[in-house]
């Protein structure tokens, strides 16, 4: 599942770099050389010497619900996430996504990335990790303006200051105590903090699941079906259907847009 805006594209080949620990790594995917869909998905050292995340895998073949929605979810095969393993990358990626559709957050992060992120040499090409919070925090408001960013410029440099401040403390929350706390910061909101969280923790039950992109995948996935147009009422509909499998519900129906997001206008 590639929805995070930093993975880039080389040939057959999707990655990303990313701060691990004390280390960096570059995540990859391609498509396995044997028969059948399969990809082969790797993370290899590129600095440090901490060991290596592992994506988690979600598997469609265990939900039971109406059709069509099991059907076309189960044709995903088993679905594999890297959590971010970057509290500030994932707080700062969940502010740039406000309120603008996914293709120009992808944009605007990796022009960012490009422009004062840490360069990273792989064997896929050049990668760039999204700037740490001291380097936002020493920007002017022109050069914010010149990115595209003046919108974002506030949120950004709050989400900056308080990961400063409290990364630490962050660290070690509980997912849902994170939640809460992550709205403590201006401009953060339950939008925001439930991105963030999903992104560090593959928990998407605690995503903001009645969002624009859910609401327009499960359009696609079962057109004949109706569903409520008010997100909360939507919010509690989707909560019934998935009941206990709430996370995994939200995650394959998202992995299956991010499949059929090319030319959509998310």
């Amino acid at each position: 599942m590639t929805d995070h805006p930093s993975w880039l594209v080389a040939g057959r080949t999707t990655f990303r770099v990313v701060r691990y620990e004390r280390s960096i790594w570059v995540l990859s995917c391609a498509p396995s050389s044997g028969s059948g869909k399969g990809v082969l998905a790797r993370a290899d050292l590129i600095s440090g010497t901490d060991a290596g995340p592992a994506p988690d895998v979600f598997d469609p073949r265990s939900l039971v619900g109406p059709e069509p929605l099991v059907t076309r979810l189960r044709e995903l095969g088993p679905v594999a996430r890297w959590r971010n393993p970057d509290l500030w990358d994932a707080v700062a990626t969940a502010v740039l996504r406000q309120v603008i559709r996914a293709s120009h957050a992808r944009r605007l992060y990796q022009d960012f990335c490009r422009a004062h992120g840490e360069p990273v040499a792989t064997r896929f090409g050049q990668a760039w990790l999204f700037p740490v919070p001291e380097t936002v925090l020493g920007l002017s408001d022109a050069e914010f303006a010149r990115l595209g960013l003046a919108f974002k410029r506030h949120a950004l440099r709050a989400a900056a200051e308080a990961c400063c401040e409290f990364r630490s403390k962050w660290a070690a929350l509980q997912p849902v105590d994170l939640l809460t706390e992550l709205q403590s910061v201006p401009r953060v909101g339950p939008w925001t903090a439930g991105a963030a969280v999903a992104d560090l923790t593959n928990d998407y039950a605690l995503y903001p699941f009645a969002d624009l992109a859910v609401r327009t995948w499960i359009d696609r996935l079962a057109p004949g079906r109706t569903w409520p147009e008010s997100e909360h009422d939507f919010a509690l509909a989707w909560a019934r259907l998935a009941g206990d499998h709430l996370c995994a519900w939200t995650l394959l129906t998202l992995a299956w847009g991010n499949r059929h997001a090319i030319g959509a206008s998310l």
